[in-house]
């Protein structure tokens, strides 16, 4: 009997098919969502990966065999999706395996008003009721209930969703600017004609044909190959700026006029600075914003700076959708190029990110890299990946080494965190893989790649 333990993530769902899942499958997890969360209607979208539209119908059939009348979005992007779970109030599904390759899709769930459901909130039960169905065989049988089944119906969200991004940052008086776009045959080839139309940009697309074979490179902007088209022609065309977007269009990654790539943790900075302006506008002082403990010392000195309140969390929308709902917090971001909004339901939405990067541009006659250099302090690693036998033992090791200095602080608030007074770095586990993720800053260039390099060779040992 196959274990759901390897396709159902902390997160989502999140696998190979058919090999790990299919129809059957899909469908018994859409009749088990309806029954976890009593949801008597739903809404769900899927990316443009070739199994999707099968899944997804299958899903909703299971839903509305147990009563719960569906919404289907089609083709949507996930940030869309979470726009339609907050607009119309219902829990949604969305079907995507986000930057993963063709042959994997998944599920991202959440309740009504895009809150999320992961393992704690609502997953691992949905993972144990699909495991009770499956027989020994591997086939699925969903037990039948005594309810009226629900309608399936058809609706269009594209233009709500781009006229509520475009209420949210206003571009209409920016200068003319030249936008390089690489969708990555992805979901941002569907989202981002329709929420630029008619702004003052020149938009040059790259990928635009929605293909989930991904024929030109995978739809993950944190791998740097799969900016390297992105860089080349921002510079060929003497673009202002470069936008890539990841397969579902829920991550946004910037790339200056030069052709070198903005971190996340300047774009979180320069984002925030953006929300309290518009927060104190609107009579609101001292608000929260959020970031994981792996973005810049940056991001919570910019965010002092302009009157807010920094908060640190752990690695995970959950946590970060979690904290912003119990502080108010208006805006959140990670170091992946996930951006966390307030006002779009809490939820994450690299369109518009991208929509305020381009309205601070557009709003004063400097170059980018001008632009974002105040939000860029510190020399950072970025995040290296680690094979280890022992995950423990090898960070104990790492903790020994550092935990006894004078001077430094050490939390495990995620992982291990060992701070100095001009440098810090993280190092912490990955749930699913024997890695350990290091992440290493440091005031210069220098001191990082020293403190980078001393605590590589300690972790692969």
């Amino acid at each position: 009997m196959r274990d759901l333990k390897q396709l159902v993530k902390a997160y989502d769902v999140r696998g190979v098919v058919p090999d790990q899942w299919d129809e059957n499958l899909s469908r018994a997890f859409g009749a088990a969502f309806v029954q976890v969360t009593g949801a008597s209607a739903i809404v769900v979208g899927h990316d443009m990966r070739p199994s999707s539209p099968s899944l997804t119908r299958a899903f909703a059939e299971g839903a509305a065999a147990r009563g719960a009348d569906v919404t289907e979005i089609g083709l949507c992007s996930t940030d869309q999706l979470y726009y339609a779970s907050g607009k119309l109030d219902l829990p949604g599904a969305m079907f995507t395996a986000s930057h993963n390759p063709a042959e994997y899709n998944g599920i991202k769930l959440c309740r009504a008003g895009a809150a999320p459901v992961g393992e704690n909130t609502g997953l691992a039960d949905i993972r144990e009721l699909v495991q009770s169905w499956i027989n020994e065989d591997d086939t699925v049988t969903v037990p039948v209930v005594d309810a009226a089944p629900g309608k399936l119906t058809q609706q269009d969200t594209l233009r709500g969703y781009a006229d509520h991004l475009l209420g949210l940052v206003d571009l209409t008086a920016i200068r003319p600017l030249k936008v390089v776009v690489d969708a990555g045959n992805g979901m941002g080839g569907h989202t981002v004609p329709t929420v630029l139309a008619g702004l003052p940009l020149d938009i040059v697309p790259m990928y635009f044909e929605l293909d989930g074979t991904f024929p030109n490179h995978e739809a993950n902007p944190l791998d740097p190959k799969n900016l390297v088209d992105l860089q080349a022609k921002v510079k060929e065309v003497g673009a202002d700026i470069g936008l890539a977007f990841d397969g579902d269009a829920d991550r946004c990654f910037v790339i200056d006029e030069r052709g070198e790539p903005v971190s996340p943790s300047a774009i979180t900075a320069l984002v925030a600075v953006r929300e309290l302006a518009r927060a104190r506008a609107n009579g609101e002082e001292g608000a929260t914003i959020i970031h994981n403990l792996i973005t810049s010392w940056t991001v919570p000195e910019v965010v002092r700076e302009h009157g807010g309140k920094p908060v640190r969390t752990r690695v995970g929308h959950s946590f970060i959708k979690q904290e912003m709902a119990e502080t108010d917090a208006i805006f959140g971001g990670e170091h992946s190029a996930h951006y966390y909004f307030r006002d779009f339901w809490r939820a994450d939405t690299g369109m518009l990110a991208a929509l305020h990067v381009l309205a601070a541009l557009g709003g004063q006659d400097g170059t980018l890299s001008a632009l974002t250099a105040e939000y860029d302090r510190y020399a950072a690693s970025g995040e290296i990946n680690s094979t280890v036998a022992d995950q423990a033992e090898r960070s104990a090791a790492v903790r020994a080494a550092y935990g006894s200095l004078e001077g430094v602080s050490i939390d495990e608030l995620d992982g291990l965190t060992i701070a100095g007074d001009d440098w810090w770095f993280n190092l912490r586990a990955s749930n699913t893989e024997p890695l350990l993720r290091l992440n290493v800053e440091a005031k210069d260039p220098a001191k990082m790649a020293d403190l980078r390099d001393a605590v590589l060779a300690l972790v692969r040992a």
